[in-house]
């Protein structure tokens, strides 16, 4: 299948309109149809339904196919022009919100752009060529690789490790214990927020229903993350690490208590990503290239 004729498809069916398309794309409403048209003759089936425009069944299947397949084609030429043009000069760094730990920020070089995106479009930045080194984090069992999207040969090593805190408001009834089981707050409100576990990771990690969605919080300040936590609006689980930090000098410390995520056993991982390490990436790849560093779990985010 034709790319271009590929991508035309996503954005119609995206749109869900062929002159919505057309403008996206810079063609003409008639050279959008003609590319359906021409696809749709290669597949010797329907697409797309014209009257609302819909995807058929067939349109259905294609579009799970097709992100994966654009991605790899550019993921392709990024990578033929790597090679053709060398080492860059200016490193750009794609990070995912919480992988910029205190001890990776400080390991960046001068000079750098650092982008932060959607945990998802870490490996994808990467592979596209839009981004020298990635840096994405997650939750995994300890020393185990996270899982990441087959976006192309790309390689990657793990830079950080380090336990969890559970963000409570300092009145609650658990912020004084040592430790807390996940499955002990399945009937807690947490808060929804970018910078945060989400509310279906945390049910994937139990192993059960429960962890109602609070407030939402679209933005990737951690403080008004501790803030939102003190004032009742959900609780929070955070890297240890990043949860102290944020909170020393905010009105939250003190109003917010941080109680290490005893179980299950898992811990916040940061991995670096990189498709061909050369040149300032290189030099940041073998700075960072060490054996994961551990931050104990036991750390309190109440300032105290």
């Amino acid at each position: 299948m034709d790319p271009h004729l590929l991508r035309t498809f996503v954005t119609v069916a995206d749109r869900r309109s062929f002159s919505a398309a057309a403008t996206e794309l810079g063609y003409t409403q008639s050279a959008v149809s003609q590319q359906i048209a021409a696809l749709e003759a290669d597949l010797g089936l329907e697409l797309l339904h014209r009257r609302p425009v819909t995807p058929t069944r067939a349109g259905e299947r294609l579009l799970e196919h097709a992100g994966p397949l654009l991605l790899r084609h550019r993921a392709a030429r990024a990578d033929v022009l790597r090679a053709a043009a060398g080492p860059a000069g200016r490193l750009t760094v794609a990070a995912s919100p919480l992988a910029c730990v205190p001890a990776i920020v400080r390991s960046l070089p001068p000079g750098c752009v650092l982008r932060t995106v959607a945990r998802e479009r870490v490996a994808a930045e990467v592979a596209s060529g839009a981004a020298g080194l990635g840096l994405v984090d997650g939750i995994a069992a300890p020393s185990d690789p996270l899982r990441l999207p087959d976006v192309g040969p790309l390689a990657g090593f793990g830079v950080a490790e380090e336990g969890l805190v559970v963000l409570l408001p300092a009145g609650h009834p658990l912020s004084h214990r040592r430790g807390l089981d996940l499955a002990d707050l399945t009937d807690a409100l947490w808060l929804r927020a970018p910078v945060a576990v989400p509310v279906e990771r945390l049910r994937e990690l139990a192993g059960g229903g429960g962890f109602r969605a609070a407030s939402r919080y679209d933005g990737e300040d951690v403080r008004t993350v501790l803030n939102l936590v003190a004032a009742g609006h959900g609780l929070a689980l955070l890297p240890a690490s990043v949860a102290t930090e944020a909170a020393t000098g905010t009105t939250a410390a003190g109003a917010v208590r941080g109680v290490p995520l005893g179980a299950p056993r898992v811990v916040h991982r940061v991995e670096a990503l990189y498709a061909e390490a050369t040149g300032p990436a290189a030099a940041l790849a073998a700075q960072l290239r060490q054996p994961p560093s551990s931050t104990p779990p036991g750390t309190s985010a109440s300032g105290s």
